[in-house]
């Protein structure tokens, strides 16, 4: 008579146990004491029964092996395992641990609720690997979302990457499972293996929820170590909490961490060298902020972070999550502000990763319709499906909870908003309503800034949208998306593509420089000159400007004298602030040998005196995002290629900016002002000091008692080639304004 198999036995040896407590660890079994365990690479296995190791009998030479007895030990039990490799090293080796399934680790089910609910933001606390005690023996919880999966397992070096030895267990219909393995060490190495139910597909994927991961190329994660860094920024996080962000200067530097600077020999510099290098030269300069170009994990170096896999890591490339968090205090204690570009619109295809999770369409859409981005080759995540949304949500969380950073810029947020987007007709899914707005990305949107700044008091949200969507910057309760500010990329888009021409031609776009105060208080606007466009055959912005090299680097320095006097928060990427000549790539430090010369060099001096200057005038940051904040003395000057305007704060103080487009000094050249008295030249964009032709106005200009473009009094100036101007009025700074049109 053949001998009946237990079907679970059968399973488990298979790799497809669903219920590994069903079958393996202690229980009660007609009426004795039962233990069962599976080492398929030992040659022996004791338990410890009060004190005494007893040999468990093999019932499989698979490697199942049973104790059975009276009652059932002492919980948790201890085992002795002997793992035999004499046919390999002549040697038998063994060690002591305790059973994982004698252990039943504990999950909320309040917060598995929230999680199917989409409204668990903390999920990070409660999905991935924690190093936790359960009566009194330290290891590792392991959680994971994988709902259509036949069986899922913790592997790693551990367990010789063997998907049957550590079978998780389901938490209900969550969709979660569940596992802790005791005595882990920290900084272990694992993934895990998921068989799905439908097709039997396995599939090795790394822990979605993980915090550090292997350097690139391999990827396996890391089970958590101990938080060594002390915060010290206490001041700087209860100021940042009371911070009036859209009245205070907002100036930010946008850096690639990996081509700032570069070691010799073409090593990275790490979170901590950043710190002793970057935060002076941040300081020295005037920025308030630092952007992180994305330090989410990734696989690839030349995504520059944009292909994300790891939305909980900081990359291994420079460093420990403690070396992050050391930068980030630093960097406060410094009193520096630091921005992370974070990636919630798409993810990449590779396998070890969010594609297919668990053998299905998991945090993508099945469609690729509406799942797959046709120009960047990546999956879109399905923001209707509540545990993507609470995946998401919980990684802005950490990343401003757990490492303090100041602010999320959103990367590709049109990518978002439109089903359309980038796609011809039929090649798309309407809305529920036949539209082309994706309703679940917008909730989930307006969830995300409702979140940030309820939770996270000061910090930001900036939008990188590059339609005419309405209210982007607007507070949800009236309808908008809740961020705090939006990239201006109609005004980058008309400004770079009015400095590219010929300065003889520039009087017939004349109203590329004066368009944008139709729509500059619509939103809380960035005025951005960042990474996009200096890559991609672009050029640098240097290499934008028309003419000779005095020209081009009077171009620049008149580009930057309009970017940081005209209304709207400041960003430009590195390189920019010295008038780098090529184009940026990712694989190599930027040519600070440049600076070795002296047009470089005045770019960047002229750069961080208009840094100060922004911050340290009123008039040019407090009202940027109102009418108020501004009026055109003259936009009608196109012939000469002359525009001039004025900046005002809340105390009647105001800067007046006079710029000039064409390589042509105007001498006698009447202005408009507000008030009588001296102005005082407080910038000048052609100082020698910069390396300009060194024309301008002595320091000061006395008001001539004349009224001229509905104004009360006027001045009379020279304008230098190629050159922006600042002036302010000495003294006394009442504003009396003649006519609301000039």
């Amino acid at each position: 008579m053949p001998v009946k198999i237990n079907p679970l036995l059968e399973l488990l040896l298979a790799a497809r146990l669903h219920d590994p407590f069903a079958y393996l660890g202690a229980r009660m079994e007609h009426d004795r004491g039962l233990v069962r365990v599976f080492y398929p690479h030992a040659a022996n296995v004791s338990i410890n029964i009060a004190g005494r190791f007893e040999p468990m009998a093999r019932i499989d030479p698979a490697g199942v092996f049973e104790w059975h007895g009276k009652t059932l030990p002492a919980m948790p039990y201890l085992l002795r395992v002997e793992d035999n490799n004499a046919a390999r090293e002549a040697i038998v080796r063994g060690y002591e641990t305790y059973d994982a399934y004698a252990f039943l680790p504990q999950l909320s089910d309040h917060d598995l609720y929230l999680f199917n609910e989409g409204r668990l933001r903390q999920a990070y606390r409660t999905l991935g690997s924690h190093a936790i005690a359960i009566d009194g023996v330290a290891g590792v919880c392991f959680s994971v979302w994988a709902p259509n999966a036949e069986r899922v397992s913790v592997v790693g070096g551990f367990n010789q990457w063997d998907g049957r030895m550590h079978p998780m267990a389901i938490h209900g219909c969550s969709g979660v499972w569940k596992l802790f393995i005791p005595g882990l060490p920290p900084n272990s190495l694992y993934k895990y293996e998921i068989r799905n139910r439908g097709n039997g597909e396995i599939l090795l994927k790394t822990d979605p929820y993980a915090t550090r991961y292997e350097l690139r190329p391999n990827n396996a994660a890391h089970t958590p170590g101990s938080v060594e860094t002390a915060w010290h920024d206490a001041g700087w996080m209860a100021n940042r909490a009371g911070w009036d962000w859209l009245r205070a200067p907002l100036n930010i530097y946008e850096i690639h961490a990996g081509s700032w600077k570069r070691h010799l020999d073409g090593r990275f510099y790490s979170y901590r060298e950043l710190a002793q290098h970057l935060i002076p030269y941040i300081w020295e300069m005037g920025y308030t902020h630092i952007e992180l170009l994305p330090i989410s994990e990734h696989p690839l170096d030349e995504s520059w972070g944009y292909q994300t896999t790891g939305y909980f890591a900081p990359t291994s490339r420079y460093g420990s999550p403690d070396d992050l968090r050391f930068f980030v205090d630093a960097c406060h204690r410094a009193g520096i502000g630091v921005i992370l570009d974070w990636v919630p619109a798409h993810f990449p295809q590779d396998a070890f990763a969010l594609s297919r999770f668990d053998g299905t369409a998991l945090y993508e859409h099945e469609d690729p319709r509406i799942g797959l981005h046709q120009d960047w080759g990546t999956y879109i995540f399905n923001f209707g499906r509540n545990e993507v949304k609470s995946f998401l949500l919980s990684s802005a969380h950490y990343w401003l909870s757990e490492f303090h950073l100041d602010g999320l810029r959103v990367d590709a947020v049109a990518s978002m908003l439109y089903l359309d987007y980038s796609r011809n007709q039929g090649e798309w899914l309407p809305n529920r309503y036949g539209g082309r707005e994706n309703l679940e990305a917008i909730d989930f949107l307006r969830e995300l800034n409702i979140m940030v700044h309820q939770e996270f008091p000061g910090a930001l949200t900036l939008a990188e949208e590059s339609t005419a969507w309405p209210a982007v910057s607007h507070p949800t309760y009236v309808g908008g998306l809740g961020f705090s500010m939006k990239w201006n990329m109609g005004w980058m888009n008309d400004t770079l593509s009015y400095m590219r021409e010929n300065p003889v031609h520039r009087r017939f776009h004349h109203d590329q420089l004066t368009f944008g105060q139709l729509y500059a208080y619509t939103e809380n606007f960035v005025l951005p000159l960042s990474h996009d466009e200096v890559v991609h055959g672009k050029a640098s912005l240097l290499g934008k400007m028309p003419g000779d090299a005095w020209q081009q680097f009077a171009n620049l320095r008149l580009l930057f004298t309009y970017q940081m006097t005209y209304p709207g928060r400041k960003l430009n990427f590195m390189g920019n602030e010295f008038g780098q000549g090529r184009e940026w790539n990712a694989g190599r430090e930027l040519d600070w040998y440049q600076l070795k010369y002296a047009q470089h060099r005045g770019v960047q001096a002229a750069l961080r005196d208009l840094n100060r200057l922004y911050s340290s005038v009123l008039a040019l940051h407090q009202l940027d995002f109102v009418p108020e904040g501004f009026a055109w003395v003259d936009c009608h000057d196109a012939d000469n290629s002359v525009i001039c305007y004025l900046r005002r704060a809340n105390d009647d103080s105001f800067a007046l900016v006079v710029l000039n487009f064409t390589p042509v000094p105007r001498t006698n050249y009447r202005i408009g002002v507000p008030a009588g008295g001296t102005y005082q030249e407080v910038f000048n964009s052609d100082s020698s000091y910069y390396g300009g032709s060194n024309m301008g106005n002595m320091g000061h200009i006395h008001a001539t008692g004349k009224a001229w473009m509905g104004l009360p009094d006027s001045i009379v100036i020279t304008l230098p080639p190629l050159a922006g101007l600042v002036l302010s009025l000495e003294g006394s700074h009442h504003i009396t304004v003649l006519t609301d049109e000039v």
